[in-house]
């Protein structure tokens, strides 16, 4: 049972002298051209079909394992193609064939999806065919393209209405159970075939969002959204199965254009103009979660991150909520902007994330709820956390014109509370926070004294600068940092030495 010591499907280029997997790799060519060849007794073709199994657990030899003739055989085997085995010394001549059977088999499989999705009869067998279509779709492009031409995701959005057992109600909404009842959970099965619908279907619409709909795709989208809003509102029986639906269920939504996504806010009316805000609090609800696991930020937590960013952009409802429920009005200003456990501190402590992507995530939803407003964006934050965003923006010098191509926010402004016109003036906006006031370390110092210590400030600087340890930066005309030409201060070498001879003079002196 082999397991790989990295997750990279692409390893630093060693797998030709890796002796091991080039073995692994010709064992796993080796037993599919032997179960291809010729019928087998069933405890031999199982035995083979294990091995394979636990061969494919390595991503880095799953090369044998996609080739055409290598889905055939086993799509053969599992009784979804009817397509003949195909001896691997016979590829070369068939490729153009095997090609269009691999095409051929996915349609069947669509199609076999359909029937049984219509007779509201789902086996076990769906479950396998689902996750089959998964793994073609993720390891093979031209197969994504094929399904979505073939009415892919108008399939599997009945298949997933079918798992959550949705029904149209009166007003020709899809609704959760019958009118008046709270719907029962999805059972277990349900859940893992809603599971895989999802992770098809972010495969073979992720590249949605960078195109703009017609108007038969964008009622494609806005139908398949509806969906998703009862998959992230509904409840589950597996509480591991609710998690990871959810999380499917971003992804999917991230990869819609958002245009599509107002159907996120529709249903009954709420607290928020009108509209209802049950699946935004879902996915505050979700992104909190996430945040308090800590795994794996990077691919669990910014997809939540940038859906509801994007969301906050495209739609000024969504951006009111959660403004007031991620940046309240300001009370407490004892503390830093990112201590405490609410949800603005939690936000604000990943803004310094060691993963560029995790901390550039959170820093451009508070800056987008604070409607992109530099100042604001530094009252909640603190100048010192919103300093790499504004840098990245060449915001450092304060908000430049505005721009014509981005978002439009209301002019609604920004209330304080009596708690912080008290002590506005005592901020110290880098930390975001009254300061307990400091002694004057300069007190009692003559200015010769003031200039000396100056002197030997600006060498201590000179020489970092030299010896590469710190770069200086200055900001440009734009905004943008850029480094400083030359340095601060054009001292010799001999100034510094006769500063540190100075240095050693007064502490021979204190010594004494």
């Amino acid at each position: 049972d082999y397991v790989p010591e990295s997750d990279s499907d692409f390893d630093s280029g060693s797998d030709e002298a890796d002796p091991d997997l080039l073995l692994r790799q010709r064992l796993a060519a080796a037993l599919l051209c032997f179960i291809g060849k010729q019928p087998l007794r069933p405890g031999v073709l199982s035995a083979c079909l294990r091995t394979l199994r636990i061969l494919s657990r390595d991503r880095q030899a799953l090369g044998p394992l996609v080739t055409d003739g290598a889905l055939l055989t086993l799509a053969g085997h599992g009784g979804i193609c009817s397509a003949p085995p195909v001896h691997e010394e016979e590829e070369e001549e068939e490729e153009e064939e095997e090609e269009q059977a691999i095409v051929y088999a996915v349609e069947d499989d669509e199609v076999r999806l359909k029937l049984e999705i219509h007779t509201g009869e789902p086996t076990i067998v769906q479950f396998y065919e689902l996750r089959l279509l998964f793994l073609l779709t993720a390891l093979r492009p031209e197969l994504r393209k094929q399904l979505q031409q073939e009415q892919g995701v108008a399939t599997l959005t009945a298949g997933l209405k079918q798992c959550l057992a949705v029904r149209r109600g009166e007003d020709h909404e899809e609704e959760l159970g019958e009118p008046g009842r709270t719907p029962p959970p999805v059972p277990r099965e349900a859940s893992e075939r809603a599971i895989e619908i999802l992770k098809t279907l972010f495969n073979i619409t992720y590249s949605s969002r960078r195109q703009q709909p017609d108007e038969e795709d964008a009622a494609l989208y806005r139908h398949l959204a509806d969906i998703l809003r009862l998959c992230l509102l509904q409840s589950y029986e597996d509480e591991d199965h609710s998690e990871e639906v959810q999380g499917h269920t971003v992804n999917v939504l991230s990869a819609l254009p958002l245009q599509c996504l107002d159907v996120l806010l529709s249903g009954a009316p709420g607290e928020e103009g009108g509209v209802n805000m049950d699946c935004v609090q879902a996915l505050l609800l979700f992104m909190e979660k996430r945040i308090e696991r800590g795994q794996k930020l990077k691919e669990k937590l910014t997809p939540v991150l940038n859906l509801l960013t994007e969301s906050c952009r495209g739609h000024r409802e969504t951006r009111h909520y959660l403004r007031h429920q991620i940046l309240p009005p300001l009370r407490d200003v004892a503390l830093r902007p990112e201590q405490g456990p609410t949800l603005r501190g939690r936000l604000v402590r990943l803004m310094t994330h060691m993963d560029t992507e995790v901390k550039h995530c959170a820093a451009e939803l508070l800056f987008v709820l604070c409607k992109e407003n530099v100042n604001r964006f530094v009252k909640y934050t603190g100048y010192g956390n919103a300093a790499g965003l504004l840098a990245a923006r060449g915001l450092l010098g304060g908000r430049p014109g505005a721009d014509p191509g981005g978002p439009q926010y209301s002019s609604d402004s920004d209330s304080d509370t009596e708690e912080y016109r008290a002590a506005k003036s005592r901020i110290n906006p880098v930390t975001g926070r009254v300061e307990a006031e400091q002694p004057d370390p300069m007190r009692g110092m003559t200015e010769a004294e003031k200039e000396r210590e100056a002197r030997h400030l600006i060498g201590l600087f000179n020489r970092l600068s030299r010896e590469q340890i710190i770069q200086p930066m200055g900001m440009m005309t734009d905004g943008r940092l850029a480094p400083m030409c030359g340095q601060i201060r054009s001292g010799t070498v001999e100034e510094e030495e006769e500063e540190e001879e100075e240095e050693g003079e007064d502490e021979e002196y204190i010594d004494q």
